[in-house]
């Protein structure tokens, strides 16, 4: 996701230049152009509530309801579905955000939800995403499990500090002291892109027995695409890779790349070219990503992530935590960042065979965000394999999140 984001970033600098460049008459044409255009859209933010989660969810039901969609309840399914049925959410956001609560984590609020019964699984989203982004699964999950989900820092409810230096590394020491502070039981960590690769160093730390298992979905290969610069596709785009990092870093360039970037036609058009399954991309979703970016510190967040180092390769940390922890990967064939025929997604798809402890399942059709994109294929592969894992002893009680 972040690497969408950076091109449409990329789209906007070219757009800057081509209006910065052209007539004042046509300067003005286009200002006027934009503001029709803005005052015509939906007008939506997700600031925080009182306990931390995201406001904001009369917008976003309206939005459901203009899909004429309903909340129906989820399942496992082996037989042929309607991708248009398999996209309906399984919980409404209106009910996950109320049942959210804030962790204090080095002095800054972190936004997590706890819900149902049985072993726990803490769900870690991708770039740009939040825990809205489980919408679809946390409902089937939670039938059978104590269902986690966290925002991690700087996104969705939970703190972006302004001037912070983003790393992998931080989110994965946030996971580990989540597990060990809030659910204090062995967990199996699920994760979605960069959220995969935090649970994957998470997970490689031999100093905490924290992790019972491990579930990727289309893991990423760092924080950014300076990690997989052995891929042809990012070695083509490496001037305009390092010509994003300059503009970025000028504050007033940043600024009004970000608002591009978010707006909601911009925003849904990206989604699209991310996701197998185009009627999982809904207003909902749009509003899910775009209400948090609104907040303060998320340019900040936006710029540190783009512009920083990648972090830790799951190449080099695979072998290490598949030795420690059982690994499920899903990945979608039509991701088109990281493609199963790029360098990650080949070792990815490579590994089964050299390490016994990692199973590996295709899902066709199915791109980036495969839990939201096509749930029921996820959770068809998922929960049989959740059955196979050894049972363990909880640490300590879980305890009920503060209000």
């Amino acid at each position: 996701m972040a690497a969408a984001l950076a091109a449409a970033a990329a789209a906007a600098a070219a757009h800057h230049h081509r209006l910065s460049s052209s007539s004042p008459a046509a300067r003005t044409r286009v200002v006027h152009h934009h503001r029709r255009r803005r005052s015509s859209s939906l007008s939506f933010s997700a600031p925080a509530s009182s306990h931390g989660c995201p406001r904001g969810a009369r917008a976003l039901r309206r939005a459901a309801a203009g899909d004429g969609g309903g909340n129906g309840s989820g399942g496992v399914s082996t037989g042929t579905v309607d991708p248009a049925a398999a996209s309906s959410p399984s919980s409404s956001l209106e009910e996950l955000y109320r049942s959210c609560a804030t962790w204090t984590w080095r002095g800054m609020r972190m936004n997590y939800l706890v819900r149902g019964e049985g072993p726990p699984l803490l769900l870690v989203h991708g770039f740009g995403a939040s825990v809205g982004h489980w919408r679809r699964n946390i409902g089937v999950l939670s039938e059978s499990y104590t269902v986690y989900a966290i925002d991690l820092l700087g996104f969705g409810a939970s703190d972006k500090p302004p001037g912070f230096s983003y790393t992998m590394e931080t989110w994965a020491e946030l996971i580990l002291d989540f597990l060990d502070e809030v659910v204090r039981r062995p967990t199996v960590l699920v994760g979605n892109s960069v959220g995969s690769l935090a649970c994957v160093i998470a997970a490689a730390d031999s100093s905490r027995d924290l992790v019972r298992g491990l579930v990727l979905l289309n893991c990423s290969g760092g924080m950014n695409n300076k990690a997989i610069v052995d891929d042809w596709r990012i070695k083509l785009l490496l001037p305009l890779l390092w010509l994003i990092d300059f503009l970025l870093k000028q504050r007033r360039i940043a600024s009004a790349l970000f608002e591009r970037v978010k707006d909601r036609s911009n925003l849904k058009d990206i989604l699209l070219s991310v996701y197998g399954n185009k009627d999982a991309v809904d207003d909902e979703l749009v509003e899910i990503i775009r209400g948090p970016a609104d907040g303060e510190g998320a340019l900040d967040a936006f710029v540190s992530t783009v512009t920083g180092p990648p972090g830790p390769s799951p190449i080099a940390l695979m072998p290490a935590v598949a030795a420690r922890s059982p690994v499920l990967v899903l990945w979608g064939d039509r991701d088109p960042f990281t493609p199963i025929d790029g360098p990650v997604g080949r070792y990815f798809s490579a590994l089964p065979s050299e390490l016994p402890n990692v199973t590996l399942h295709m899902l066709e059709g199915v791109g980036h965000c495969p839990h939201d994109d096509r749930p029921d294929l996820v959770h068809a592969k998922l929960l049989p394999w959740l059955d196979t894992l050894p049972s363990t002893t909880a640490l300590t009680p879980v305890s009920s999140p503060a209000a």
